[in-house]
Parts: C-alpha cells; sequence; structure tokens
C-alpha cells in the first residue's frame, strides 16, 4: 500500500511543539496517519473526559449545584410543607382558645404545657427515626399528633372542660423534627464527596433560612386564617398541611438515609464530648429569641399598634432569612467551632440596636429596622451551631443529636418568654429588649468558657469513642473553611 508523505513537515521526532494554542501534530507510522492535539486542556474538556456533568456545576453557584443532587428538589419541597406548620400551630392555637375562651393565660398554659411535654418527647422521637428509618416512625409520628391537633379543635368547638385542652395539646408532641430529618438527608447525600463539607455548609444555611422563612410566613398565615374565616382554621389548615408534607417527604426513599447504622451499645450523642456545653450554648440562643418575641409584641401594645407587631417579627425573621442564603453562598474561613464564638459576638452587638432603638426614640418604625439588621446574626449564628451538633453527633444518630440542639433552643425560648414578659411587667417594653441582649452575651460567655477559645483544641477531638465520621460531610478543625 502507498505510504503518504507530507511535504512540510517532518518526522515527529524532529518536529518542536507547536507554539500555537490550536497546533496540530500530523505524523506517519506504517500505514497509519496520526494525527495529536496538543493545544492547552481545558475546564470543559476535563469535565467532558471524565463524563462528570456533575463537575461542570462548579462554574455555576452553590445552590444551583447543591439542588442538582438527584431527589434533592424532590424532598426539599414536601418538607417545607411539613415543616410550614411550625410557624402556624402554637399562634393558631392561642388564638383559636383565645377567640372562643376569652382567655390568653388559658391559651398561653396550653401552649406552655405542650410546649414541655415536647421537650421530653421529641429526642426520643428522633432516636426511634434514626434506629428504624424516617418513613417507618416520622408518618406515624405525624399521624398522631395530627390526632392530637384534631382533638383540641374538637375539644374548643363543643366546649368540652379545660383538662381536656391540655391532653388533647399533649399529644402534638410527637411531631417530627422535620428539619433534623432534612439535614440529615443533606449529609447522607453529602458523604464521601471531595468538596462534601462545602456544600453541607450550603444546605446548612439554607436549612436554616427555610427555618425563618416558615417562621416569617407561618404566623402572618395562621392569623390571617382564624380571623378571616373562622377560629379553628389555623388548626385544620396546620394539621392537614403537617400530614400532607410528612406523608409525600418520606416517600422520596432514595434520599432517605438507611437505618440502624449506629451500634447498639454506643454512645449517646447527649454524652459525647462537647454536646453539653454546645447544648447550653443552644438554650441561651433561644432565649433571645423567646423574648425578642413578647417584648416586641408588648412594645407595639404599648404604642397602640398591636397588630403591627407580627409585621414587625416578620421583618427580624427576612433580615435572619437574607443573611442565611448570603452566609450560604458563602466560603467562611476556619472551622464551624473557631467561627461559633465570632458569630455569637455579632449577634450580642446586633441586639443592642433594637434596645437603643426602643429605649432613645421609642419609635416602632425605626425599631422595625433595627430588627431587620439584628436578624442577620442568627441564621450564621445557628448555621454555625447545628454544623457544630453535627460533628460531634456519632455517625447514624444525627436525627437524635439535631432534635436535642432543637429541645435546647426550646427551653430557652420559654425561658426568655418568661425573663421578657417579667421585666416588660415591671420595668418597661423599652427595657426588655435588654433580655435579648443579656441572653446573646451568655451564650457568647459560655461558648468561650465551656467549649474554650477560638484555636484551643476541640472538645473531643482526642477521644476514641467521639464522633464516628470525624472527617464527614460536618466541619472539622482542618477543613480550611
Amino acid at each position: 500500500m502507498p505510504q503518504p508523505t507530507f511535504r512540510r513537515h517532518p518526522p515527529a521526532f524532529h518536529r518542536r511543539p507547536p507554539a500555537s494554542r490550536n497546533a496540530l501534530l500530523l505524523t506517519v507510522t506504517a500505514d497509519t496517519l496520526v494525527a495529536v492535539d496538543l493545544s492547552p486542556r481545558g475546564r470543559a474538556d476535563h469535565d467532558h473526559d471524565r463524563g462528570r456533568g456533575d463537575d461542570r456545576a462548579g462554574e455555576k453557584g452553590p445552590y444551583h449545584r447543591l439542588f442538582a443532587l438527584p431527589g434533592a428538589r424532590a424532598f426539599t419541597a414536601w418538607n417545607l410543607v411539613a415543616r410550614l406548620p411550625m410557624g402556624m400551630l402554637s399562634v393558631s392555637a392561642v388564638m383559636m382558645i383565645a377567640m372562643t375562651r376569652g382567655s390568653y393565660a388559658l391559651a398561653g398554659a396550653v401552649v406552655a404545657s405542650g410546649l414541655a411535654v415536647t421537650a421530653v418527647a421529641a429526642p426520643w422521637t428522633a432516636r426511634l427515626v434514626d434506629r428504624y428509618g424516617q418513613a417507618r416512625i416520622a408518618l406515624p409520628a405525624a399521624l398522631f399528633a395530627v390526632l392530637g391537633l384534631l382533638a383540641l379543635l374538637l375539644c374548643v368547638r363543643h366546649g368540652a372542660p379545660d383538662w381536656t385542652l391540655f391532653a388533647a395539646y399533649a399529644a402534638t408532641a410527637t411531631t417530627p423534627n422535620t428539619g433534623g430529618m432534612s439535614r440529615a438527608r443533606w449529609a447522607h447525600l453529602l458523604k464521601d464527596r471531595a468538596d462534601a463539607a462545602e456544600r453541607l455548609h450550603t444546605a446548612n444555611s439554607f436549612e436554616q433560612a427555610a427555618d425563618e422563612l416558615c417562621y416569617m410566613l407561618g404566623p402572618v398565615l395562621a392569623a390571617f386564617l382564624c380571623t378571616a374565616l373562622f377560629p379553628e382554621a389555623g388548626t385544620l389548615v396546620g394539621a392537614v398541611l403537617l400530614l400532607t408534607g410528612v406523608t409525600l417527604f418520606t416517600a422520596q426513599r432514595s434520599t432517605e438515609p438507611p437505618a440502624g447504622r449506629h451500634a447498639p451499645g454506643g454512645r449517646a450523642p447527649f454524652r459525647t464530648p462537647g454536646m453539653r456545653p454546645l447544648l447550653v450554648v443552644c438554650l441561651a440562643t433561644g432565649a433571645v429569641f423567646g423574648a425578642m418575641e413578647v417584648v416586641t409584641i408588648a412594645f407595639a401594645d404599648a404604642r397602640g399598634h398591636r397588630s403591627a407587631a407580627g409585621a414587625v417579627l416578620a421583618l427580624q425573621a427576612a433580615g435572619s432569612f437574607a443573611a442565611g442564603l448570603a452566609y450560604g453562598a458563602m466560603r467562611p474561613a476556619g472551622s464551624a467551632r473557631s467561627r461559633l464564638p465570632w458569630c455569637l459576638a455579632a449577634m450580642t452587638a446586633l441586639m443592642v440596636l433594637p434596645l437603643l432603638a426602643a429605649s432613645l426614640t421609642g419609635s416602632l418604625v425605626l425599631l422595625a429596622g433595627a430588627l431587620l439588621f439584628a436578624g442577620m446574626a442568627t441564621a450564621p449564628t445557628m448555621v454555625t451551631a447545628m454544623t457544630l451538633v453535627q460533628r460531634l453527633t456519632p455517625e447514624g444518630r444525627l436525627n437524635e443529636g439535631m432534635t436535642l440542639a432543637v429541645t435546647g433552643l426550646l427551653g430557652g425560648i420559654a425561658c426568655g418568654s418568661a425573663a421578657g414578659g417579667w421585666t416588660v411587667e415591671h420595668a418597661s417594653a423599652a427595657a426588655g429588649y435588654g433580655v435579648p441582649v443579656a441572653a446573646a452575651a451568655t451564650a457568647l460567655l459560655t461558648a468561650l468558657a465551656l467549649l474554650g477559645p477560638p484555636g484551643s483544641p476541640r472538645p473531643g477531638a482526642a477521644d476514641p469513642a467521639g464522633p464516628a465520621h470525624p472527617a464527614g460531610p460536618a466541619d472539622s478543625a482542618g477543613s480550611g473553611r
């Protein structure tokens, strides 16, 4: 067979690599024409050769990359439906009981008793979820809670004795921690990925922003339903949303974490080194939220604008919502543990703004603006704290660990509400804004005293029975973020 010849191209071993970016090397071996592309390799070429379209997502935003994961959008959408009632149910119960029985004291006592029962029952429900799976436990638990809500509605509607209201609302303590289950799914989806820490930071930020959105829209929706339709409308709609959302969320089996991965005799999250100091921080942080809500309602009422209290508090949640999304798009330096004191310090400083606005001006408009800025420290603080909870929780018990943190927050909310109400009654509504400042400062001092200053050895880092996923998808001291 005749050999192809090239007059202008010497053999390959005599040729020098071309300088052009689009250079092409042509040579002949036996009866074969060989063409070699010597142009520089680009990112798109790399991604194409590896056959991983997901890697090209690096050119997109962090949230786009996050929700490109298979099944992420479906479980997130239904989880938001299930989570919205969390911002509705307590407000709906208070308004329903107060409007039909004429007693805010009775309404507050019923809700407070339900909160106390939830603080005891929620960790046990979460432990069962970890052991037997989300679908097997969360759906029956949600159904039992919905039956409690319907029983409360019927007792109020038909004038049953007051004690029945306490019994019915106590049944809602089995409501599953939908936010914790969603975070557990993110941790499962991102496990063993090279960029797991970065993506989990984005996921936790989104989840915190979703919490703020639900607590921003939930009370408004509950108040509208109870006043525009009938007193029981808020509770009824909340029950329907809860059952529908949990049913369809647990139906997304492809993203559900496997059940029962922890050893039967393993250490409980509460006993993990570093967890109890972190729960104290959550307790003090919850007091900030509880006091702020009660004091703001009292301040608006004292100015003759009680109906505007919900909108003013919504601005605080809006600030936290925006900050949460922005924080998730960032790559903060250092570990979660080193960032937590800084976040708490920022929250303490920003909580001074509502105190100054209320004390020096007495203007509800300026107070609303101050709350908008004060809320911007909430989401970064909660995201960092929840990342630490994930870091300290043993493998396979993430729902239980997250629920312990939520329980600490609920206990803090109850304490903060009581302290804020006492201050308003014995001093003034403006002075009541000193309670959130004191609570935030307490959280900061607790973090510094019990967790140690930034840069000190991590609690439990040298403990052989510490967390079972030291380099997992949560943050670590060596992550460089």
